[in-house]
């Protein structure tokens, strides 16, 4: 599974880190990115629910 952040929607909540910190953090630009790819099979239900809980569905997994 790979897991991505949109940039031009991601409006830096930080709720995907606050859920999945081992995939998701916030950058400098106080956007957040996908910093580890592939999604270890351990934690693809963790990526998951941070894209569920994302508010403006800008995270993408697949």
């Amino acid at each position: 599974m790979i897991a991505a952040v949109d940039k031009n929607t991601c409006i830096g909540c930080g709720a995907c880190p606050d859920i999945c910190g081992d995939i998701f953090k916030m950058e400098d630009d106080g956007l957040a990115i996908a910093y580890v790819n592939p999604v270890p099979s351990e934690l693809e239900d963790c990526a998951k629910e941070a894209a569920d809980g994302c508010p403006v569905d800008a995270i993408h997994v697949n």
